[in-house]
């Protein structure tokens, strides 16, 4: 019996070492779910397993690998959450934080012609840089926005100020955009915004009534854009060529239920689109505007011409829209532009009820360009210069942390003996704007007045980060709480110069021409606080 007792214990005693000795190997191996086969089911084996990180990752911004270590304490040959000790991760390089450019088509070539036309130019599509947003549900993918198409300042003496529409019927999209795993960037499909017959619109302006400035549209040789293109122009029997469903587009938010809301710069509009682009509903100043389903203040109707709501964005409970002006507005006339506050709304879509919150520009004639919802009152604000770092080094291209609820609710502001809500202007000091006061008084005046903007906190210089080269930054995609999308928009490779139209060139040596270009820019600080 005794001699029994020895053996049995001297088999232990080699089980123990045995089991020691096959999990050390292990550790040091670093072996995918390697275990003591020998243990009793009853003991927790030490096991490691590998999974791979996809695109979007908060560990691996571009996708990796990433090795779980720790006891499987139910004995399934796998490690739960609560199970793992310890990882290690490996991630792909970022091969977007220099810029990966994204695809383009040629629409139309040209040649000088003496007048409109400088330099031989391709017209890009392209042009997808206006905005961006996030797919909801596929991290890999992004929708971009193009603007009201190919255009350039133009004057003639007999029709006055507006613009060369270098495609007239030219269509503003939104693209469906995908991260290949090779580091390029694919289009996947082309949405054209429709009006509510779902007749493709234009970029060309609207009437006075619903936002129009005044501007003459011109064709590619700089005659007026007409009704009837084959007669010229009278200004009865064939008029001027507008489009009270055109759209300068400039801030797009994707919603869950596959719709999309876009903003543009002149109106300013809001335009409910439907998963195909038509026309479902629309929010504006105007409310003479039969299409409205509800309205912003009045005082939104003086906006600069080409500087109204340039940014867009949803809030995650999918209840409310936001918008940023792109500069100060109009309000009550020109002489306030130099004034560096701007405006954010917000519109409930489920009641109509307005917000409205001042913005403070770090510079006078900055756009904020885009902004993107972090919660329901926090945001990412782009706010930049249009300058080249080719050609001043010190630009401003930037985005911005606010928080809303610090600020001040204008809307919510009651009457006083100084104060007043102007049903045309909105809150007033006075009888002046806060344009006018603040321009005057100074920020410091207004917070006198318990009037305060949003603070703001930089998170992304992309002038220091990369030497950002485009003059306009205008995009955002949220990828996650440590990673940004940042695109520019391109023009479609076109912009004019005190002779006529010309390739975008981002170069003195005038070899390289603007494209749209994709920087994901990760390990930054981005989730709410």
């Amino acid at each position: 019996m005794k001699k029994m007792t020895l053996n049995a214990q001297k088999i232990k005693n080699t089980a123990v070492a045995k089991t020691a000795l096959t999990l050390a190997l292990c550790s040091f191996m670093g072996l995918t779910a390697c275990s003591d086969d020998d243990n009793d089911s009853s003991t927790a084996k030490n096991i490691s397993q590998t999974v791979t990180l996809d695109f979007g990752s908060e560990v691996c911004a571009v996708g990796g690998t990433q090795v779980q270590m720790g006891l499987d304490q139910n004995n399934n040959g796998k490690l739960e959450t609560s199970e793992i000790t310890k990882t290690e991760s490996s991630c792909k390089p970022n091969l977007f934080v220099q810029g990966v450019a994204l695809p383009y088509s040629i629409l139309a070539s040209y040649t000088p012609n003496g007048t409109t036309i400088d330099t031989a130019f391709d017209i890009r599509q392209g042009g997808f840089g206006s905005d961006v947003s996030a797919h909801p549900t596929n991290a890999k993918q992004f929708y971009a926005l193009t603007d009201r198409g190919p255009n350039a300042d133009y004057t003639d003496k007999a029709y006055g100020v507006g613009k060369i529409f270098a495609v007239p019927d030219y269509v503003p999209k939104i693209g469906l955009f995908e991260v290949q795993e090779n580091g390029t960037v694919k289009l996947i499909k082309t949405i054209h915004l429709k009006d509510r017959n779902g007749k493709d619109i234009t970029g060309l302006p609207n009437t006075s009534a619903l936002g129009g400035t005044g501007e003459t549209p011109y064709d590619i040789n700089g005659k007026v854009i007409t009704v009837d293109p084959t007669k010229p122009f009278d200004a009865v029997n064939n008029p001027i060529r507008l489009d009270d469903y055109g759209l300068d587009s400039e801030g797009i938010a994707a919603l869950k239920d596959g719709t999309f809301w876009v903003s543009d710069e002149y109106g300013p509009h809001i335009v409910h689109f439907d998963a195909n682009g038509k026309e479902i509903g629309r929010i504006n100043a105007f409310k003479a505007d039969k299409r409205d389903n509800w309205n912003i203040p009045n005082e939104f109707s003086y906006r600069r011409a080409n500087r109204g709501m340039e940014g867009l964005t949803i809030t995650p409970d999918q209840k409310t829209l936001v918008g940023i002006m792109q500069s100060t507005m109009s309000l009550p006339n020109k002489n306030v532009n130099k004034s560096t506050l701007t405006r954010i709304v917000t519109i409930n879509l489920e009641t109509g009820k307005v917000g409205q919150y001042l913005y403070q520009q770090e510079l006078t004639e900055n756009s904020n360009s885009a902004i993107v919802a972090l919660s329901d009152t926090q945001f990412l604000v782009l706010e930049r210069d249009g300058l080249f770092y080719k050609d001043t080094p010190d630009v401003q291209k930037q985005v911005y942390r606010i928080d809303l609820s610090k600020a001040t609710n204008l809307e919510d502001i009651k009457d006083t003996n100084e104060l007043k809500q102007d049903e045309k202007l909105g809150l007033t000091v006075a009888g002046k704007t806060l344009e006018e006061y603040q321009l005057v008084n100074g920020w410091e005046g207004l917070k006198t007045l318990n009037i305060n903007p949003t603070p703001k906190t930089l998170v992304l210089d992309m002038g220091k980060a990369v030497k950002y080269p485009h003059d306009k930054m205008e995009g955002l995609w949220l990828i996650n709480s440590t990673t940004l999308g940042v695109l520019n928009d391109d023009d479609m490779g076109l912009w004019f110069n005190t002779k006529g139209m010309e390739p975008k060139y981002l170069d003195s040596a005038r070899t390289r021409v603007d494209q749209n270009t994709l920087y994901i820019m990760d390990h930054l600080k981005l989730k709410a606080e």
